[in-house]
């Protein structure tokens, strides 16, 4: 039995000609010890995504069933066995890193014994130990944000929702959150994932859906989508005249994009671009498989969203 199944869903705000899609019959489907990821642009529908599995707000058709409770109907129960990491931090900056677990175990009727009997744990796990009388203001951005991923484990949730959970770290506190995470679904967890950083879901994820204005437009595992829906080589060509040299190079490519002064060309059989390269000493460029980042930016597109 899925953990959470989700079924043609829609939302819409406004009235009138004003009344904006946000949601537009979204399906799928996650499995216990999975980690499914939510990729999409800036205003695809992820959040709202997330916030209509959540049961807090109500979609306008469709149905949503997590840890087997019907939602919203039953949103308040389901709640109470999942974990949620929120995109913005809000850590209480009045109570010490442990404070703030124990007041949040409270939040779920946890009884004082079962909290501080998860607190060493937690602590650890967050790699937070040494700060657990520290106040908030005292953490850097990396401890926050672990220690926000502590607090969403408190009480011990089947299913972990994470909205973008390493946006604004640095190199170095991403892999941390990242092993933490692998540790968590090696333990058994189920992990729904919203992120921007497409070397983050190729990692983490199981599964994804990409989604954009509103509608789900691919799904599948990470290497099977790249498979599927583009060129399994990348020859990035830059520097002067490469405009020139890429209206030469068309028929060598199956797909040919430039973005600001550099020269995407996507194939399946690179040797006749290198040959083409090698004979341009004034252009510099990188041949490397076809990852998740070209994936995305295939199916929607290169323009700014805001």
């Amino acid at each position: 039995m899925s953990i959470l199944k989700v079924e043609q869903l829609h939302k819409a705000y406004g009235e009138g000609a004003g009344r904006h899609t946000v949601i537009n019959g979204v399906s799928f489907e996650l499995q216990r010890g999975e980690c499914y990821g939510l990729l999409g642009p800036n205003g695809a529908g992820k959040t709202t995504t997330l916030k209509l599995c959540l049961g807090l707000t109500a979609p306008d058709s469709g149905s949503i069933t997590l840890v087997g409770h019907a939602v919203p109907d039953d949103a308040r129960r389901a709640r109470m066995r999942i974990g949620v990491v929120p995109q913005i931090d809000s850590l209480d900056p009045d109570f010490t890193v442990e404070e703030n677990l124990r007041v949040y175990g409270r939040y779920f009727g946890m009884k004082v014994a079962a909290i501080e009997e998860r607190l060493d744990w937690l602590l650890e796990f967050a790699n937070l130990a040494a700060k657990r009388t520290a106040r908030i203001g005292e953490l850097s951005g990396g401890m926050k944000r672990r220690l926000t991923l502590a607090r969403a484990l408190v009480n011990d949730p089947e299913l972990i929702f994470m909205d973008e959970p390493t946006t604004g770290l640095d190199p170095q506190a991403r892999h941390m959150i990242w092993e933490r995470l692998k540790a968590l679904l090696s333990a058994g967890k189920t992990i729904l994932l919203t992120t921007h950083f497409m070397d983050e879901a190729e990692r983490l994820c199981n599964r994804l859906a990409v989604i954009d204005h509103g509608s789900l437009i691919a799904e599948g595992a990470p290497r099977d989508l790249i498979a599927r829906h583009i060129e399994s080589q990348v020859v990035e060509v830059y520097g002067e005249n490469v405009d020139q040299w890429a209206r030469g190079a068309t028929s060598a490519a199956e797909r040919i994009e430039t973005s600001g002064e550099t020269v995407f060309c996507y194939t399946d059989h690179a040797e006749p671009l290198l040959n083409s390269l090698s004979q341009q000493p004034a252009l510099r460029y990188l041949h490397r498989p076809a990852n998740m980042e070209d994936l995305f930016l295939k199916l929607t597109g290169r323009e700014m969203r805001d």
